[in-house]
């Protein structure tokens, strides 16, 4: 048996995966649904000042599809939520009551003024809530107002408010970080200044999902007019999974604690992001696509893959995969790997064959013996993998190292030593190596 419970910060709950600030999450009824259903904790959607804000009626949503109708990516341009403060701090309230054992943690956003920000911590620490989440992300509608993003851009405004929330409560703060930004460590880095006590990662990608060509049009749009959003779901993992390894493995931000989201559907995914730093995960587009119950096969997976590589709690492998995530500059250039094409598996598309040729190496036949058939030369593959992510045969196509010792037919050269680009002799900066550039260079 494995246990999947976690302490995250102090704030504990049965698993690891928390439904993240979002409509999900905007009240009570939902809530309610999504703890019976067994998921270990929320962020509740995000609460602001009095009078509420306003949404648009009408189309919030778009999305992108496979040719499946599978939802890769998933926009939004909704706002905070739009329900009285009150009526929303009532319902935490309860819940958390009722919910003991489940994790609650607020996400809040108000102007960027201390006394906005003392005020509203003061009303949630009145509903026993584990924990706030400092909303620093939204690309839209509110960062127009001088919140959201418009804070998680600037460093000193998340490393100034987070300094306030930490004076103003004593419930652990999270500060949810924006993607949209050139380097995520530096708003990590100002939030570890600012005192936080942990980051969640990431909020939406700033995206327009389409346009309609009829009404030439952003989509969605209001009246015929559109606007950027704010885009989820499996489409931008790849985006949050690096920026969570480069605060994991960032000497400044080390050791900071991380909530990973973005793209989360699957107990794959989820254990993908504890492996680079993540303590916890959050869930949104996949809970909207397919509803609250698909958190059962993330907690069976999770548990049968812990079991099965001798985990028996989820801190186990934490962060394990990040000592292997380095520069390009690291990367050993004497490795060499070759494809190989199983014929048992091969069903002769020749998909391999038209990559391979058009756009790579021309390292794949087409024919022997005048049949069809698609082998891998060897003297001209530098295996870029190109086959085989195009290959619709799983496993069909794989990579195989050369032992060391061994001739590179395509160059001629011995393998397996272990220079990395700054000692390759083509590297021209090797002998000649330039000065590094000045802040004003």
């Amino acid at each position: 048996m494995v246990d999947l419970s976690v302490d995250f910060v102090g704030i504990k709950s049965p698993n690891p995966f928390w439904l993240a600030s979002a409509p999900p999450t905007d009240k009570a009824y939902n809530v309610i649904r999504a703890f019976k259903a067994g998921w270990g904790g929320v962020v509740w959607k995000t609460l602001g000042e009095d009078p509420p804000v306003v949404n648009v009626s009408g189309p919030r949503y778009g999305a992108i599809h496979a040719s499946d109708r599978r939802v890769i990516g998933f926009n939004n341009i909704e706002l905070i939520t739009d329900r009285p403060l009150e009526v929303n701090l009532q319902e935490i309230k309860q819940v958390k009551r009722d919910w003991k054992d489940r994790a609650m943690i607020v996400s809040l956003m108000v102007p960027c003024e201390e006394r906005n920000w003392a005020a509203i911590l003061k009303r949630v620490e009145e509903t026993e809530a584990d924990g706030v989440e400092l909303n620093f992300g939204c690309p839209h509608g509110m960062s127009e107002r001088g919140m959201g993003a418009a804070v998680g851009q600037v460093p000193e405004y998340v490393e100034m408010v987070a300094r306030w929330c930490k004076q103003h409560t004593r419930m652990p703060v999270i500060v949810k970080l924006t993607p949209n930004v050139g380097d995520i460590r530096k708003p990590a880095e100002a939030a570890k200044r600012g005192g936080a006590d942990a980051v969640s990662l990431i909020n939406t990608v700033n995206s327009i999902m389409g346009v309609d060509l009829d009404a030439m049009s952003p989509w969605p749009h209001t009246e015929g007019k559109g606007t950027h959003g704010g885009m989820c779901g499996a489409a931008v993992k790849p985006i949050a999974l690096n920026m969570v390894a480069e605060i994991a493995r960032s000497e400044a931000t080390r050791g900071l604690p991380i909530s990973g989201i973005g793209g989360i559907e699957t107990w794959k995914d989820a254990a993908e992001f504890m492996a680079l730093g993540a303590g916890t995960v959050q869930v949104c587009t996949a809970a909207m696509v397919y509803g609250f119950k698909i958190v059962e096969e993330m907690k069976s997976g999770l548990a049968r893959f812990m079991e099965d590589k001798g985990y028996s709690r989820v801190s186990d492998f934490v962060g394990k995969a990040v000592p292997n995530v380095t520069d390009w500059q690291h990367l050993n250039l004497d490795y060499v790997v070759k494809a190989e094409i199983d014929q048992d598996l091969c069903i002769k598309c020749g998909r391999c064959h038209i990559a391979c040729e058009d756009t790579s190496h021309q390292a794949i036949t087409k024919e022997k013996d005048g049949a069809r058939h698609f082998e891998v030369i060897e003297e001209e593959c530098v295996g870029c993998n190109l086959c085989a992510v195009v290959c619709p045969v799983e496993n069909c196509i794989t990579l195989s190292p050369l032992p060391k010792g061994a001739v590179d037919p395509r160059t001629g050269t011995p393998v397996g030593g272990t220079r990395t680009w700054k000692e390759h002799p083509n590297n021209p900066m090797a002998k000649n190596p330039r000065p590094a550039l000045t802040a004003a260079e």
